[in-house]
């Protein structure tokens, strides 16, 4: 008897796994389908096939069997390798049905169509997986004690540092901002104005 099994994979975060559990859950729901077995997983994609339980997967599903996934992303860590599942999949007669990507396809639709739309998801799979590589290293950051982002009070660049030596000579004879970024041949005074306060310069001038 054939059986439905979903595939739900998180990089770290649980409340992910649950958002994908219930929207298979609601799809199947819709479809009149009924999931016989979760396979669950919180791991990075950069982990092996194994311990994302690819492989279980695999060993589960049997001929006219049907994987379940929210998306193509939650399959593999690059393009190549979950096409390379989906077809081997398609060819043991394992039917596909990708949520996000709106994909049921089986055996039967082994035709020129369903590559060519598989080709066309192409560019959007790899944004997926990009993201969520990125998810991934900046959890495994977080984990590791690393505070994220730029220390509050960070002072950036600017193209006006090349002449604060200047800016603070004409602070000091009074003229206005719109005057003083003439004289330093810039068009925008208030952008020059902003700087100056960032860095308290009035402040120090007086």
């Amino acid at each position: 008897m054939s059986k439905i099994v979903a595939y739900l994979r998180a990089s770290t975060d649980k409340q992910d796994l649950n958002h994908q559990k219930l929207s298979l859950l609601e799809f199947a729901r819709k479809k009149s389908l009924s999931i016989d077995e979760f396979v669950e997983i919180t791991i990075s994609s950069r982990k092996t096939s194994k311990q994302r339980r690819i492989d279980e997967l695999l060993e589960k599903l049997n001929e006219t069997d049907t994987l379940m996934v929210t998306e193509l992303s939650r399959l593999g860590r690059s393009t190549t390798e979950v096409i390379s599942l989906v077809n081997a999949l398609l060819h043991q007669n394992i039917r596909v049905i990708i949520l996000k990507q709106n994909l049921d396809i089986s055996q039967q639709d082994m035709n020129s169509k369903v590559t060519l739309t598989l080709f066309s998801l192409f560019s959007e799979l790899e944004r997926d997986l990009i993201s969520l590589r990125t998810k991934d290293a900046l959890a495994c950051k977080k984990r590791g004690g690393q505070i994220l982002g730029k220390p509050k009070g960070t002072i950036q660049k600017s193209k006006f540092d090349k002449d604060i030596e200047k800016i603070k000579e004409l602070l000091g004879y009074g003229l206005s901002m719109r005057k003083m970024a003439k004289v330093l041949g810039y068009t925008n005074h208030i952008a020059l104005n902003t700087y100056i306060n960032k860095r308290s310069l009035k402040i120090k001038e007086l």
